[in-house]
């Protein structure tokens, strides 16, 4: 479910955080403006202009970036720097609002990482932040052909009776395949007995994954582990090709939430309140698709009543 950012590099990152550390200067130095004699330096003029001499060009080489990136640090550090020293002259943490006093957590965590990537020539590191105002969207890598990585919250569904259930909402990358037992034992608490067959992705079809359906007594999707057989019975492909409509119907949900029911992009910025916006657009999946039954039922109800009036005897 891709969130509401723009898509992130390294030095537009960096340009964000020593703005909002500019900022939390300016709102510190305004309570000492009487004691201190001058206000600490922040050369904001000079390093935006850094670093818009090299975002503003078409094509940048490796070297513009990387000496416009240790700019970029070093105007972080000697803001945090006049951070601590106004701090230590007497004004406090308290006079920052509280999104100023997040924002500064944030880019003190985007500083370190930032550096150790620079220091070891490096792009990936554990927890990466990608976002100033967004601290909790991570890059998660799907490898599509349109867009390799992705940035937003990660989702585990599953279809039953037509009706969508959310299993799992993850702002980190996980491997779906581990929720599969938990879903099937969730169905089993929901009905009393386990399903007769589940329709799941190739990513599902683990050896731990087929030896627990196969305790269970469930009949898993998709052909079997090894070497493909050369001679297939129609029976089979017709049942391969069976389930595979079946499980087309999670797809089908997950293309509905993003066309119609905009979760292409999720514009909610808080964690909690963008989980439950994806909450709240599958239960009115779920809705939509049970009012659509009871007027089915109505029709059917008003076309048999109106059919037995116009009999006569």
């Amino acid at each position: 479910m891709p969130g509401d950012i723009s898509y992130p590099n390294d030095l537009g990152i960096l340009n964000k955080a020593r703005v909002k550390t500019e900022k939390i200067i300016d709102s510190l130095y305004e309570p000492l403006k009487d004691q201190l004699n001058k206000k600490p330096k922040t050369y904001r003029n000079r390093a935006r202009k850094n670093y818009l001499k090299v975002a503003k060009k078409k094509r940048q080489t490796r070297k513009e970036i990387r000496k416009a990136i240790k700019k970029q640090l070093q105007y972080i550090k000697r803001n945090l720097g006049s951070i601590d020293a106004l701090v230590k002259a007497g004004s406090s943490l308290g006079a920052l609002s509280r999104t100023e006093y997040k924002s500064l957590l944030v880019v003190s965590e985007i500083y370190r990482q930032q550096e150790w990537m620079y220091n070891n020539k490096v792009h990936r590191i554990e927890h990466r932040i990608v976002n100033v105002s967004q601290a909790h969207i991570r890059p998660i890598v799907r490898g599509k052909a349109g867009v390799a990585v992705e940035f937003g919250a990660k989702i585990s569904a599953s279809v039953r009776d037509g009706y969508v259930f959310l299993d799992r909402i993850s702002w980190d990358n996980f491997n779906e395949s581990v929720d599969l037992k938990a879903q099937i034992e969730a169905y089993y608490n929901y009905t009393g007995f386990y399903p007769e067959s589940v329709h799941v992705d190739k990513i599902y079809r683990s050896r731990a994954n087929r030896s627990f359906c196969k305790e269970k007594g469930i009949r898993i999707s998709g052909p079997p582990l090894g070497r493909p057989k050369a001679n297939v019975s129609q029976e089979l492909k017709k049942q391969a090709q069976e389930d595979e409509r079946i499980r087309n119907n999670i797809e089908g949900k997950f293309g509905i939430s993003k066309r119609r029911y905009s979760l292409s992009r999720v514009m909610a910025k808080l964690p909690h309140t963008s989980e439950t916006a994806i909450a709240i657009t599958f239960l009115v999946m779920n809705l939509s698709a049970l009012l659509r039954q009871v007027f089915c039922l109505f029709y059917i109800y008003s076309t048999i009543k109106s059919f037995s009036a116009s009999i006569h005897y």
